[in-house]
């Protein structure tokens, strides 16, 4: 199956590199390797945010569909609409439901009909197929163009004439 975004395996491995992502990133989106369990960065984090894929940044789940289901690894109870596409997986003599980034075919892990209310769905990620972003409130903001901070503060960075206009009339100001 095709998906919008098309790579090689070596601009893959670049852009995974690139970003920073686990060592076992490449096999586990790329080759459909599973992570071992409890290892993963994403298992016990528990961040307001959401959860998009390592390879192509489509968001893939909100923090607030996650929960702990014990199994080791990061669990979902549901998926934003139309980001993940479902297989079905017959490997290692088990029949499973695989999922996939709609967008460029990253293996994320699976899905399992044994989540919480409302959905029934326990999605089982892998870690390293995820990448997570806060809110964008939450994010420290950059202060405008022409400020400077001090002592951590944003503070409006003046000319030295202005600074200079500013203590003028204390000095040439009679006592």
């Amino acid at each position: 199956m095709t998906h919008p975004i098309q790579k090689t395996d070596d601009e893959w491995r670049a852009l995974l590199a690139e970003k920073g992502a686990e060592p076992v990133a490449y096999q586990v989106t790329r080759q459909a390797a599973t992570e071992r369990p409890y290892t993963g960065k994403y298992e016990q984090h528990w961040a307001d945010g959401s959860y998009h894929c390592i390879c192509c940044g489509s968001k893939l789940f909100e923090s607030g569909t996650k929960f702990d289901a014990g199994c080791g690894w990061p669990s979902f109870s549901l998926a934003i609409p139309g980001a993940i596409e479902e297989r079905r997986d017959l490997s290692h003599g088990m029949v499973r439901v695989e999922t996939v980034c709609a967008n460029c075919g990253a293996h994320l892990g699976h899905v399992f009909p044994d989540g919480p209310a409302p959905t029934g769905l326990r999605y089982c990620m892998n870690s390293a197929s995820l990448e997570f972003q806060a809110p964008l409130s939450r994010l420290r903001r950059l202060p405008p163009e022409g400020t400077t901070l001090v002592a951590g503060k944003p503070q409006r960075r003046r000319s030295r004439v202005a600074c200079f206009a500013a203590i003028r009339p204390r000095i040439h100001s009679p006592p």
